[in-house]
């Protein structure tokens, strides 16, 4: 199926102008996702970039986001937080229903997955989540940072590098992390809960879906991602995760009349 891929920009959380990219059949799609990338990752890492771009053929648009300060994205890094990102995917929502038509789907990777969950307990348009390789608590993040939390106590902001690139955290990002209570939220998510996850994660231990899977109430399915790693950097394991969501997606959502 031929597709369109466009930049697209609206306004973000923090009254910040943010970036997308809409992946979407040339017809009609038959519904509309709203995707959310992994911490400190842009709407074109490539397993994102994949992942969209494989929905899109199979007939669903797909908006995956730059969160507040990341990639084409306005404002800065350090200004945003967990919550922030929750609001960035909300707006995203709001201009998909503003201009298409409601996105009834949220997929995320890693922390953005969790980000995603968030989003769903907060939004009466999403009938389905997708979590890929994902945290069961936002504070999960502050694990990579050992020793940061005390420094930002008493100066108010850092600077971290991550993944080689650098970042200034300051202390409202990691009080923030502590704000959700995922055993209140999951229960109450209000969509259909599909969690992907490899055995074989060494950045998120698979204990994170079981918990996950676990604590959400039905409908739910857990499907385990055999022999991929965290940022999923093989084509095929992307294509296929898409393919899964394309599969389990169609049972939760109602095709576009548009």
């Amino acid at each position: 199926m031929d597709i369109i891929s466009e930049k697209i920009f609206f306004p973000g959380s923090l009254g910040h102008l943010l970036a997308a990219r809409l992946d979407r059949p040339v017809k009609n799609p038959r519904f509309f996702a709203v995707y959310g990338p992994c911490f400190t990752c842009t709407k074109d890492i490539l397993v994102a970039k994949r992942i969209s771009e494989t929905l899109a053929t199979l007939g669903i648009g797909v908006l995956r986001v730059d969160f507040t300060g990341l990639g084409e994205s306005a404002g800065s890094f350090a200004e945003a937080n967990f919550s922030s990102n929750v609001e960035d995917l909300l707006a995203a929502t709001g201009y998909l229903k503003a201009h298409f038509d409601a996105p009834q789907m949220m997929i995320g990777h890693s922390l953005g997955g969790t980000t995603c969950l968030v989003a769903t307990s907060k939004s009466p348009d999403i009938k389905a989540v997708v979590t890929i390789n994902s945290p069961c608590h936002p504070k999960h993040v502050a694990r990579h940072f050992p020793g940061l939390e005390e420094e930002l106590s008493w100066k108010g902001e850092a600077d971290v590098k991550i993944e080689g690139r650098d970042f200034r955290i300051q202390k409202h990002f990691f009080d923030d992390l502590q704000a959700h209570d995922m055993n209140q939220i999951l229960p109450q998510l209000g969509a259909a809960l599909l969690v992907l996850h490899s055995p074989t994660d060494t950045s998120v231990n698979i204990k994170n879906a079981s918990y996950i899977f676990s604590t959400a109430a039905h409908p739910k399915s857990f499907i385990s991602l055999d022999q991929m790693d965290h940022l999923v950097t093989k084509k095929d394991d992307a294509l296929y995760i898409a393919k899964l969501i394309e599969a389990w997606g169609e049972r939760y959502v109602t095709p576009s009349q548009g």
